[in-house]
């Protein structure tokens, strides 16, 4: 191989690092080959039906487009899955209990895979049906409902990572502080399942949706960052106060930037009473946490800086 002399070309399904041994593999240019894209395969089958020659033309069948669609969630971007899936639906079409439409229906792809088709579509509506009623069934707390959303969408062949991003998503806008540790359960989740993958890591999602669902629920964050913007595009550019600014230069001291500020560690509790807001929004509140879940002490917190600013 070294030489030249030996040209040796190999294909495996498994990981070539496992499977061949290093002084092979370190002589070896590796390509990875990935698995066809939807669009592939549709082409592929579609071009399998009207060739007259290599595939299934003098059938002179037609395809409906949902079962054209499940056998293409079902071959997992393997061409040779999805055509043997449709030859088999093909003798079926065209067999004495034919439609006399010749065409093949979702029913008898059903048969030939042996696989029920779910009413999904990734890009339809059927998606933010899905996506919507396990987003709720979390809000709701309702751990069985979110389950069972999740386990159909995965069935359906639903992008995993697209429901880790929204769990990720859930974690802040509906439990925030209520539960501070739920934004680190779903992003531990959705990085087991990098790691592993289908079908170990769907169970580090299921239990990050089960903990979403049950976890103490609080959207006062997500509010206050939306009042939060909505005052910026209100009052636009306010000038910061000056006893906040940095003064790394003489002139900035001479200007009185950074004057009077008063350093939280000096104080007991690291706390003392200080205004941070642009002059023009002094005394707005944002954030307002519940009386649940860890929000709750955070809340008798506020209240007990809030008395030091009364009695100041």
């Amino acid at each position: 191989m070294e030489s030249g002399l030996i040209t040796l070309v190999g294909a495996t399904t498994e990981n070539p690092s496992f499977e061949v041994i290093p002084a092979l593999l370190s002589r070896c240019r590796v390509i990875t080959l990935n698995p066809l894209s939807a669009e592939h395969l549709s082409v592929i089958v579609k071009r399998a039906l009207a060739d007259r020659q290599r595939g299934l033309g003098t059938m002179q069948l037609d395809i409906e487009d949902a079962a054209l669609d499940h056998i293409i969630n079902t071959s997992d971007g393997d061409a040779r899955s999805a055509l043997n899936s449709l030859e088999i639906a093909a003798m079926a079409a065209a067999g004495p209990e034919s439609d006399p439409a010749r065409i093949i229906t979702t029913a008898q792809v059903e048969k030939a895979i042996q696989k029920k088709a779910l009413l999904y579509d990734k890009s339809g509506e059927e998606h933010y049906n899905l996506i919507s009623a396990f987003h709720k069934s979390l809000r709701g707390s309702d751990p069985d409902a979110a389950v069972y959303w999740f386990a159909r969408m995965m069935a359906a062949g639903e992008d995993p990572l697209y429901i880790a991003r929204r769990m990720v998503r859930f974690a802040s806008e509906d439990v925030g502080n209520a539960d501070p540790r739920a934004i680190t359960v779903a992003m531990d989740a959705m990085s087991a399942y990098r790691v592993i993958g289908s079908p170990e890591g769907d169970l580090n999602l299921a239990q990050a949706a089960v903990y979403l669902a049950t976890a103490p629920k609080s959207n006062r964050v997500y509010d206050a960052y939306n009042m939060a913007k909505a005052a910026v595009r209100e009052t636009g550019s306010l000038p910061v106060p000056k006893h906040i600014r940095n003064a790394p230069t003489r002139l900035m001291k001479d200007l009185d930037y950074g004057k009077g500020y008063r350093y939280a560690h000096d104080y007991s509790d690291a706390y003392t009473p200080q205004d941070y807001l642009p002059e023009a929004l002094k005394g707005r509140r944002f954030y307002e946490p519940v009386e649940r879940g860890y929000e709750k002490v955070i809340r008798e917190r506020m209240a007990y800086w809030e008395s030091l600013k009364i009695n100041k």
